[in-house]
C-alpha cells in the first residue's frame, strides 16, 4: 500500500530472486486422490479376494505396499533436482526398451486376458509399459528444450528407440498406450514451440496407421460402443454393467461398500471400470468430485510449467501433467462410455502397482519442478 500510495516517490534499487515452496495445493490434491483410489479398491476388491478364497484385504495390501514404494520414489524426486534427470533420459530410455523386448521375447512375459504386458522377475510383476511414460516425457523434454526441429539428424537415434518402444507395446497389445504415448508427445512438442501443420500432419499420419493396422477385436469394442447390446454377454458386457452402475448410484449413491455391481456383475470393476464402482457408492457427487480433483492438478500442473524458468522444466512439467490427467480422463470417459473401451487404468486410483508406482514418481518430479519457480523480488526506497 505504501508503494501505490508514494509511487512517485520511489526508485528501483536493486532486484533479486528467490525459490518458491512446493506446490501445497498440488500436494494436497493428490493426497485426496491416492487416499480415494485406496478406499475404492478395497471396496471394490475385496468380494474378488474372497472369491478366490483370500484374505479380503488382500489386493488393498498389495496396493499399499506400492503405494509405499511410490511415497519413497516422490519424496526423493521432489529433492532430487530435476535438471540432473536430463543426462539419464538415453539410458532410461533404452532400459524400458529393453524390459519391454523382455515382455515380448523371453518366459519372463506374463499373458493376461489375452495381453501380454506384465514382467514378473521373481515376487515382482509389473507392466514395463507403464515406464514408458515418463520415458517418453524425459526423452521428448531433453530432445525440445533447444530446439523443436523435428528433421535433426542428432535427434535420429531417439526417434528410433521410441519407434521400437511403439512397437513394442503395439505387438502386447495395448493401443490405448500408444495413443496416450502420441498424444504427449505431439502436446510437448507444441509447447515446445513445434509447427501447427507438423502436429496435423502427424495426427493425419496416425489416424491413417490405426486405421491401417486396427485388429479385429478393436473394431468389436468400436462396434459394441455404439451398440452394447450387440453383444450383451460378451464385448458389451462390461459396458452394460457399467452403466447400471452409475443408474443405480444416481446423485448420491448407495454408500461406501454398498455396490452391487462388484459382487461379480461388473469384472474388471476394481481397475479398468472402477470410476463405474465409485459412481454406484458415491453417485454423481462423488464422481464430480474426483472430476474437480484432477481438473485441479491439470491447472496446478499447467501453472508450474509456466512459472518454471528454464523450457526443459516446462517441458518435464507439461509431459507429466497431460500424460496423468489424459489418461484419467480417457478412462473415465470409458466407463462413461463416451469412448470405446480401453485397457487403460485410472491413474492413482485403479488397482495396479506399476501404474501407482510411477505415478507418485513422476508427481515427485513435478513438486520438484515447483519448488525451482524463480519469484523476482523488487525492493524500493523513499526518495
Amino acid at each position: 500500500m505504501y508503494y501505490q500510495r508514494n509511487r512517485q516517490h520511489t526508485t528501483h534499487t536493486n532486484t533479486t530472486y528467490t525459490q518458491t515452496p512446493a506446490d501445497n495445493i498440488l500436494i494436497v490434491v493428490v493426497i485426496f486422490i491416492v487416499v480415494f483410489g485406496i478406499m475404492t479398491v478395497f471396496s471394490a476388491s475385496a468380494p474378488k479376494a474372497i472369491g478366490y478364497g483370500e484374505n479380503p484385504l488382500s489386493f488393498t495390501l498389495k496396493q499399499l505396499a506400492w503405494l509405499v514404494l511410490g511415497v519413497f520414489g516422490a519424496i526423493f524426486f521432489s529433492k532430487f533436482d530435476y535438471k540432473k534427470l536430463k543426462p539419464f533420459a538415453g539410458f532410461f530410455g533404452v532400459f524400458v526398451l529393453a524390459t519391454l523386448a523382455l515382455v515380448k521375447f523371453s518366459p519372463l512375459g506374463v499373458t493376461v486376458n489375452e495381453a501380454k504386458r506384465w514382467l514378473v522377475i521373481g515376487p515382482l510383476q509389473f507392466q514395463p509399459s507403464e515406464f514408458a511414460k515418463p520415458a517418453l516425457v524425459l526423452y521428448f523434454a531433453s530432445l525440445f528444450c533447444k530446439n523443436c526441429t523435428i528433421l535433426d539428424s542428432g535427434k535420429y537415434p531417439f526417434y528410433g528407440i521410441f519407434a521400437l518402444m511403439l512397437l513394442f507395446i503395439y505387438m502386447q497389445p495395448n493401443l490405448s498406450m500408444i495413443i496416450l504415448l502420441l498424444m504427449t508427445s505431439i502436446v510437448m512438442y507444441y509447447v515446445a514451440g513445434g509447427s501447427i501443420k507438423m502436429i496435423f500432419g502427424a495426427f493425419g499420419v496416425g489416424i491413417f496407421a490405426i486405421a491401417t493396422t486396427i485388429r479385429g477385436y478393436q473394431l468389436k469394442r468400436i462396434k459394441v460402443w455404439w451398440d452394447p447390446f450387440s453383444d450383451a454377454l460378451g464385448s458389451g458386457y462390461n459396458i452394460i454393467q457399467s452403466m447400471v452402475a452409475f443408474s443405480s448410484g444416481g446423485f448420491f449413491g448407495v454408500g461406501f461398500g454398498n455396490s452391487k455391481q462388484k459382487l461379480s456383475w461388473l469384472p474388471e470393476g476394481h481397475t479398468d471400470f472402477i470410476f463405474a464402482i465409485i459412481g454406484e457408492e458415491f453417485g454423481f457427487l462423488g464422481c464430480f468430485f474426483l472430476v474437480c480433483l484432477f481438473g485441479v492438478f491439470l491447472h496446478r500442473g499447467f501453472i508450474i510449467a509456466k512459472k518454471c524458468p528454464d523450457m526443459f522444466g516446462k517441458l518435464l512439467a507439461v509431459g507429466i501433467t497431460f500424460s496423468i490427467c489424459f489418461q484419467a480422463f480417457t478412462n473415465m470417459s470409458v466407463a462413461s462410455s463416451f469412448v470405446p473401451a480401453t485397457g487403460i487404468p485410472l491413474p492413482l486410483i485403479s488397482y495396479g502397482g506399476s501404474s501407482l508406482f510411477v505415478s507418485l514418481c513422476m508427481i515427485g518430479v513435478l513438486i520438484n519442478i515447483s519448488k525451482k519457480r524463480i519469484q523476482r523480488i523488487v525492493h524500493y526506497v523513499q526518495q
